[in-house]
């Protein structure tokens, strides 16, 4: 039997004064387990015990669906009905295609449906509940108890050892559980006040799997010191602007914060961003500001402060200008500076970082996984699925529906499986 020392343990030491191990009963034998009861965990739980396998779900925290009970302002985005295979960021941005292909946000819009849970499209496909998340949650707790998956919370697995062809065998704070299929859906690093850990990235490299760097995604930006002296006093100011990182270009809101700059726009960008390049912000999207100006002989630096003042929030028209003046107000000037609305480069210092972060960027290589099943290629039965693995999506709904996709994707394999 071959064990594993987690390189990040749940639990103290054994020998130091606060281990006590209770007496292990006698080991439960489920053909499924899943580890961790998030959007992924509970999808793969659902679609496994449709085929009649005996599945156990797994989770450390006081409650499940900790996360999607936070996530749309506690509406839960859902979905993106415009999901398609270009929303989402990986070394292989082909891996998710399969699994986007056979588990369709039509899929899940239909599963909501059948609960009769009222839903909304907001902006650009991206669907909340009327009501709150925990109906998602509620509907899909009732969907694991309908096909008897059983779900174990407050409960942290304290050692895992792979038996060989026998599978694998966990020990929790009191019990044993032995199986033949263990799917990790850990989640990944962002929000640890609700219980994020780096466990299945532990588990993962000490199965030997690959992993692409992690970093927080879907994040705020902070400002270098001196575009903070600059422009925080101004936190609160929202404007609707083109921002870009790399070849990816997002036309949504901005918004200035005491640290930085946030709001969707720059919560995209913050995907694709890399230390220490800068973020291109155009201000004013498909407007020639200074072309009602460039006809005036007088005057021309209040005209410019009002035409400015006509497209975004005046404190910061006035703070950009004032920044931003061009060396004169000649027509070459001028072209100067429209450039430089258009193409407004951000050097920041950096991300407010996993506690702020939607969603972790990286992951499980997806090299080490059939983009069907979601199973490790090189250890039979051992799974991952969800945000652990090297696919994050862009910011309205996609990553909800990559999680139910992937765990799709593997529950339905395990449902069929001889």
């Amino acid at each position: 039997m071959n064990r594993l020392k987690l390189e990040t343990p749940l639990f103290p030491p054994c020998g130091s004064p606060a281990f006590r191990l209770p007496p292990v009963r006698p080991a439960e034998n489920f053909d499924v387990i899943v580890l961790g009861a998030g959007a992924a965990g509970l999808m793969c739980a659902i679609e496994a015990g449709k085929g009649g396998r005996r599945v156990a779900v797994i989770e450390r925290a006081d409650r499940i669906g900790k996360k999607i009970l936070i996530s749309g302002g506690g509406r839960c985005n859902f979905t993106n009905i415009h999901c398609r295979p270009e929303n989402f960021i990986s070394a292989n941005p082909h891996f998710c295609k399969s699994a986007l292909s056979c588990y369709t946000p039509r899929d899940f819009i239909n599963l909501v449906e059948k609960h009769c849970i009222a839903y909304h499209e907001k902006t650009l496909g991206q669907l909340f509940c009327d009501g709150h998340a925990s109906q998602i949650v509620n509907m899909l707790e009732l969907e694991c108890k309908a096909v008897e998956a059983r779900i174990m919370v407050k409960t942290e697995v304290m050692d895992l050892a792979r038996a060989g062809d026998a599978g694998f065998v966990l020990q929790t704070s009191g019990s044993e559980f032995r199986t033949k299929v263990l799917v990790v859906a850990t989640g990944g690093l962002s929000i640890p006040k609700i219980g994020a850990t780096s466990f299945g990235y532990d588990l993962a490299r000490q199965f030997g799997l690959r992993i692409q760097e992690c970093r927080p995604a879907l994040v705020p930006l902070t400002f270098n010191a001196e575009d903070r002296k600059r422009y925080c006093d101004l936190s609160g100011v929202s404007m609707e602007v083109v921002a870009s990182a790399g070849h990816e270009r997002f036309r949504e809101r901005t918004l200035v914060t005491h640290r930085g700059l946030s709001g969707p726009a720059i919560l995209q960008t913050s995907s694709y961003w890399r230390p220490p390049e800068a973020i291109e912000i155009d201000l004013a999207p498909d407007r020639d500001v200074t072309a009602v100006v460039r006809s005036q002989t007088a005057q021309r630096a209040e005209a410019v402060r009002q035409a400015l003042r006509a497209i975004l929030p005046n404190r910061f028209a006035d703070r950009w200008l004032d920044v931003n003046t061009p060396p004169d107000w000649t027509n070459s000037g001028l072209a100067q500076l429209e450039r430089r609305i258009h193409n407004w480069q951000v050097f920041p210092q950096g991300t407010e970082g996993y506690d702020k972060a939607e969603v972790t960027a990286g992951g499980v290589d997806t090299n080490e996984l059939s983009a069907k099943t979601m199973q490790t290629r090189k250890i039979p039965g051992l799974f991952f699925i969800g945000e652990v693995v090297d696919v994050t999506g862009h910011l309205g709904g996609f990553n909800f529906q990559w999680a139910w996709a992937s765990g799709a994707a593997a529950g339905r394999y395990l449902a069929e499986k001889d």
